[in-house]
């Protein structure tokens, strides 16, 4: 895989974390931030961990997602829908934007590791609603520790991968195989995204319950099912 990939809010700890992982698989990564200083910032951090050899750099968020073909979306909630409006012009053709957002109650203010109501059924499908015709919606990753994502060592973890478009969906799995330890499972089409949202709810409180890191695993599916980081 050679295309670019923005990873918008990628100062924060899930961005950071796969960023850092799919520089070390040698892609190419933007750091996309609302201050370019913080992700060229976070772009130097990866390159030390890396290696000068690591292809990543840092640039404002619209400027990340002018030039990259994937977009990965790791903002909290409560900035999802304002950011998704200042990008709906700046989307290249055809991108995937790839949606790694979980609606939790404590994003807006709440304490609680509960879910809030989307009209549009999940985080994922708003995005789907928001960006220009012609761009790609999926949604991935939610389950992934952030805490994993930036230790050494592989990611005990599945990545359920939902989309309405069937190569968009094998695209976001290879990306996701990219990672030492994950398997990415194809969950069908993007409404799904709505029940892994809500397991991503559960396993933050238990990892807040068991002072862990906590991921899912799925048994029982044939090789062929998913690919394997």
């Amino acid at each position: 895989m050679t295309r670019p990939i923005a990873v918008l809010g990628g100062t924060g700890a899930e961005g950071f974390g796969l960023a850092l992982r799919w520089a070390q698989a040698g892609e190419t990564v933007i750091i996309g931030s609302r201050d370019p200083q913080r992700a060229q910032a976070a772009a130097e951090k990866i390159k030390s961990k890396v290696g000068p050899q690591a292809q990543v750099s840092g640039a404002e968020n619209s400027a990340a997602c002018a030039v990259a073909d994937i977009v990965v979306l790791t903002v909290p909630f409560e900035a999802h829908a304002v950011l998704l409006k200042q990008l709906k012009s700046g989307f290249r053709p055809n991108a995937v934007v790839v949606d790694t957002t979980v609606p939790l109650a404590s994003s807006v203010g709440g304490r609680s590791t509960r879910t809030l109501g989307v009209w549009q059924g999940s985080a994922a499908q708003e995005t789907a609603e928001l960006v220009p015709k012609g761009v790609t919606v999926v949604a991935a990753f939610h389950n992934a520790s952030a805490e994993l994502l930036t230790a050494d060592g592989p990611v005990d973890c599945d990545i359920i991968v939902c989309s309405d478009d069937p190569a968009s969906t094998q695209l976001v799995q290879a990306l996701a195989a990219k990672i030492p330890g994950i398997r990415a499972i194809d969950g069908g089409k993007l409404e799904n995204a709505r029940i892994v949202e809500q397991i991503t709810a559960l396993l933050i409180a238990l990892n807040i319950r068991h002072k862990a890191h906590a991921g899912i695993r799925i048994t029982g599916l044939p090789t062929a099912s998913y690919l394997e980081g």
